[in-house]
């Protein structure tokens, strides 16, 4: 069986040539340009690479990215009033709280203090909740980009068996609520799960979102089964053994190029989507 590769790369860069014609569209009509606005608390060097990359993603998208950078020692009031700033500000489209913050800072207020309407990574309640009644406004990037990307390679959801390691509020749990929209069987786990290698082998799809570097073994998962590996750690490793899982799977996104680009791709489509909506230039 040779294995479908889900390959994220590939497909972003063919939704980013949609997105450049959509944002000369918003352009041309309104002369004005979308803006995503990224605050980056602290010098965490993932982080700052993360931004760096997600700045780019925009160069190419035709949109402007606007960076906010605070200190390390920055609070949770100061972050928020920078957030309410960016909320009242008329050019900007979209805002994203790079993940994750200081210690010290309470990363779900910060996230709720963006409006609905710019939340354009999906991360408040209010995001969530429109998420898991089906009636998605912005859903979560790297979840949604993960459906798009299953979607454009015909991977089948519906009656199948789902699980997903990982409980995030920003990746397992709405990736979770994605899954069961389309009316597969979801089974979230995590840490304390009991048993999760005999669970894992009764899975159709696999979601790895667990945050540990090939956490997830090719002995755990069965023939035919549909790996998808949202994780990224040092080295460019992912959450499962992707080497030895892809020699038994019957489709799999590879370690780099799968989830990431769609995760950023997604993230800016939402940010033109949030200018269409305001500019009342929906289809």
């Amino acid at each position: 069986m040779i294995p479908i590769v889900l390959d994220g790369k590939a497909y972003a860069a063919e939704i980013n040539e949609d997105l450049k014609r959509r944002s000369e569209l918003i352009v041309k009509k309104t002369n004005k340009t979308p803006v995503l606005a990224t605050i980056l608390v602290g010098d965490d060097p993932a982080s700052v690479t993360y931004v760096k990359m997600k700045g780019n993603a925009c160069k190419r998208a035709g949109i402007e990215s606007k960076k906010i950078v605070l200190p390390e020692s920055a609070s949770t009031d100061y972050v928020i009033s920078r957030i309410h700033l960016l909320n009242e500000d008329e050019n900007i489209h979209g805002i994203l709280l790079q993940h994750p913050v200081p210690e010290h800072i309470d990363e779900p207020r910060c996230f709720n203090a963006i409006a609905p309407e710019k939340d354009v990574d999906g991360v408040n309640y209010y995001s969530f909740a429109r998420t898991a009644m089906n009636d998605m406004l912005f859903g979560c990037a790297t979840p949604l980009g993960i459906m798009r990307l299953l979607d454009k390679y015909g991977i089948g959801l519906e009656g199948k068996d789902a699980v997903v390691v990982g409980r995030s509020p920003i990746l397992g749990k709405p990736m979770s609520m994605m899954l069961l929209n389309r009316n597969a069987t979801v089974t979230i786990c995590h840490s304390r799960t009991k048993h999760l290698d005999q669970k894992l082998l009764l899975a159709d799809i696999v979601v790895a979102a667990v945050g540990k570097p090939r956490f997830i073994r090719s002995e755990w998962v069965k023939e035919g089964v549909v790996m998808i590996d949202a994780g990224y750690n040092p080295g460019n490793i992912g959450d499962s053994d992707i080497d030895n899982i892809k020699k038994k799977a019957c489709a799999y996104t590879p370690v780099p190029g799968g989830v990431g680009p769609m995760t950023i791709i997604t993230l800016i489509e939402q940010a033109i989507f949030s200018a269409e909506m305001k500019y009342g230039m929906l289809p």
